[in-house]
This record gives C-alpha cells, sequence and structure tokens, in this order.
C-alpha cells in the first residue's frame, strides 16, 4: 500500500461515517488533487469505499457537483488491519508530516 493510499485511508478512518469530497480528502491527506482520484478510484473499485454524486442545482450552487466518500461499514476490519501491517512505513511518513503524526498509528 502506498504511502499516499495511507493518507487516504487514515483522513477517513478518523470518522468512518464523515461523507468528504475529493478536494476535502486532497486538503486533509496533504495531498495533490490529481493524486487523490486514482486513489479513491482504487479504493472503491477494492470496496473499501463507497460514494455518491451530490444532489444540488449546479447553477444555484456556481460549481459542479461534488461525489463523496466514506468507508464502506462492511470494510472497516480490514481497512484498520491493512493499515496496521503499514504501520512503520505511515510512523516513518509521521516525521516528515507534523501535525499528523499523532493521527497515523
Amino acid at each position: 500500500m502506498t504511502l499516499p493510499t495511507q493518507l487516504v485511508l487514515h483522513v477517513l478512518i478518523d470518522d468512518p461515517n464523515r461523507e468528504m469530497y475529493g478536494l476535502q480528502l486532497s486538503e486533509a491527506a496533504g495531498l495533490p488533487s490529481g493524486t487523490i482520484h486514482p486513489i479513491l478510484a482504487r479504493l472503491e473499485k477494492a470496496g473499501w469505499l463507497t460514494s455518491r454524486w451530490e444532489e444540488v442545482d449546479t447553477r444555484v450552487e456556481g460549481r459542479p457537483k461534488r461525489r463523496y466518500y466514506r468507508l464502506d461499514p462492511n470494510s472497516l476490519a480490514t481497512v484498520q488491519a491493512a493499515l496496521h501491517r503499514a504501520d512503520p512505513a505511515a510512523k516513518a511518513l509521521g516525521r516528515f508530516r507534523p501535525g499528523r503524526a499523532g493521527g497515523i498509528a
């Protein structure tokens, strides 16, 4: 599992019931926006995430619709186990990302 994928999963696992859209996840994980969507697509294809398009009038909102992601409740234990196995690499990354080190465990 790549370190960027670990960062995304740590953001999502912090509050497994919270939905977040791509830019929110990108900012929270500290990743460029072009990096986040391929990760989200792979995680959704693996069954670890679910997603939905928001229902808004784009003309009223003045922006495109957002796609919201969250951990699939049935995958929570699998995600936790995968992150635990990746723990040494994530802790090493935490040394370079102040403020996230405590959240990566």
